[in-house]
């Protein structure tokens, strides 16, 4: 909750209080958002997160080829392959396919971010499911999704998604649920305890007291003053999921064509040319850092505006 200050001398309000601004207090996420205003790291997270969605979303704009069109073919040989601005109309070059690297670049950041989403939500959707039921109905129910979980954690997320996509076949859809499994018990374990903590709160006991019913109580009191923690959580694990994307598509899990716009599929035909062409491997490792450092820049700063103990002063 935000600090009302006193009024300044000569009865004029304190300029830098938003509260008294309006003449009222600041709710929980208004407050975050304020916080998040004046937070430079959260301020280049969501740059940079909000450049590559424009990139995203413009890419059929933006890029000069399509995604798996090959411009180039005929001016790579198997020992040259054009370099940046060696040859006119392809500022990055050309890869091994003859493909536009700008291009692909451009739509992998499509690819590469609708995995991300996509699989994130899944995950966010299962694991706030067996969270709700654990920390809701708690008893046999909680205990045998607690163990179900507990099994889950015990495998490495990454090993997990890889047996998971492997299992369903190469292709774009395998990844996206492989990664929304492996994310299913963080969310699941999170909520579950952010409940818990919650269901001594005089709030609750107000409402017990008034005579509402469990669901009423759970879904219409507990379930939202429990949001908090999981969408910091989601944010944070969209930068996991972009990497664990690339990872699966570079371990030739992805499906589609050889020459198909995707960064981690970029990294694994770039492997062959490290000595002749290193750009072809760093610039799409280069996006997926960055993209990833934006998501944790944006989610480590939530963090701090939404938890009192450990946001910064």
């Amino acid at each position: 909750m935000s600090t009302i200050l006193p009024p300044a001398p000569g009865g004029s309000v304190a300029p830098n209080d938003p509260a008294i601004d309006t003449g009222r207090g600041t709710g929980l996420w208004k407050d975050a958002y304020l916080r998040l205003r004046r937070n430079p790291q959260a301020i280049v997270g969501a740059v940079i997160i909000g450049l590559f969605l424009l990139v995203a979303i413009l890419a059929p704009i933006l890029a000069p080829y399509g995604g798996d069109e090959l411009p180039g073919r005929t001016a790579v040989t198997p020992t040259t392959i054009p370099g940046p601005g060696e040859i006119d109309g392809f500022p990055l070059g050309l890869d091994r396919f003859g493909g536009d690297v700008l291009s692909k670049l451009i739509w992998g950041a499509r690819a590469s971010l609708l995995i991300g989403v996509v699989s994130t939500a899944l995950g966010l959707a299962g694991g706030m499911l067996l969270g709700v039921l654990a920390g809701g109905l708690g008893g046999w129910v909680d205990s045998a999704i607690m163990r179900f979980v507990d099994i889950l954690l015990s495998v490495p997320s990454l090993l997990l998604a890889v047996s998971i996509a492997a299992m369903l076949g190469q292709s774009t859809y395998a990844i996206m649920i492989a990664i929304g499994v492996s994310q299913i018990p963080i969310f699941a374990r999170l909520l579950r305890s952010t409940m818990l903590s919650q269901r001594g709160a005089d709030y609750i006991l107000a409402a017990q007291t008034l005579g509402l019913s469990r669901r009423t109580i759970t879904m219409s009191h507990l379930l939202p003053n429990s949001m908090g923690p999981v969408i910091v959580q989601a944010t944070l694990s969209l930068a996991t999921a972009v990497i664990d994307a690339a990872a699966l598509a570079f371990l030739g899990l992805g499906g589609g064509l050889p020459q198909t716009a995707e960064w981690g599929r970029m990294l694994t035909y770039a492997q062959a040319e490290l000595g002749v062409a290193p750009q072809l491997a760093f610039l799409p490792g280069a996006c997926i850092v960055i993209t990833a450092l934006g998501f944790t820049l944006l989610g480590e700063s939530l963090r701090e505006a939404l938890d009192p103990k450990t946001r910064k002063k």
